[in-house]
């Protein structure tokens, strides 16, 4: 029986890559990649040779029982994505479970994420905080919010830059004008910036500056 490797990859400086990282990449007998195109400019800069094939969300329900099975015939494989730790807001969960239910030995590597750096030095309380990802774009999506509403932790968000403006509007409206909050761009990036301050002030500075990049919106709980 082989093994599955969760192997993190570089949010922004490839240099983020850590040497156990790329030792795995080069034994493993595989490599399932979220696209190929963007993983191969990082096996490229490593001169990784391991062959790479495609493993997404639109094809991840048909494959992970082939995969898992060729785990079980002895196949090491390594699973990344476009950047971070597999499974975070990324495929990964279903072959993970795929492996959990036929006894595979799973081995998650430490590594980048994008959340962690931006909660960091978003300057809020990291003690406690909950992880919401990419809200549901259209339903589901005030409900959820509403729930969050009364939630005493720090609140980390992903978003796209198409949708910050948006969404820290909704924030204020929900959370208050006045609610503390941070939003990181391009971690680890040549662009790299962290913008803080009350949601209104936020979505004023993000009206007047067009967004780019990637976000991380990170959110002060609410105030016992």
């Amino acid at each position: 029986m082989g093994n599955l490797y969760l192997i993190p990859t570089p949010v922004g400086n490839l240099e983020d890559i850590t040497l156990r990282a790329l030792r795995v990449l080069k034994e493993v007998d595989f490599i399932l990649a979220e696209d190929t195109r963007t993983s191969n400019v990082l096996l490229k800069h490593f001169e990784i040779k391991t062959k790479c094939f495609s493993h997404h969300q639109f094809n991840e329900h048909q494959s992970v029982e082939s995969i898992s099975e060729k785990i079980l015939l002895g196949a090491n494989v390594a699973l990344i994505t476009d950047a971070g730790t597999p499974a975070i807001s990324d495929p990964g969960f279903l072959l993970v479970r795929a492996c959990v239910q036929k006894s595979i030995k799973i081995e998650c590597l430490p590594g980048a994420t994008a959340f962690v750096p931006a909660l960091v030095v978003s300057a809020l309380p990291c003690d406690k905080f909950c992880f919401e990802g990419f809200l549901p774009q259209k339903k589901g999506r005030q409900t959820r919010l509403e729930m969050l509403k009364n939630e005493y932790r720090t609140m980390i968000f992903y978003e796209s830059p198409f949708r910050v403006v948006k969404t820290l509007t909704q924030f204020a409206e929900v959370f208050g004008n006045d609610r503390q909050a941070s939003v990181s761009r391009e971690i680890s990036k040549k662009f790299e910036q962290t913008e803080r301050g009350t949601l209104a002030e936020l979505v004023k500075y993000f009206t007047e500056n067009t967004p780019k990049g990637e976000f991380v919106i990170v959110v002060a709980g609410m105030q016992c």
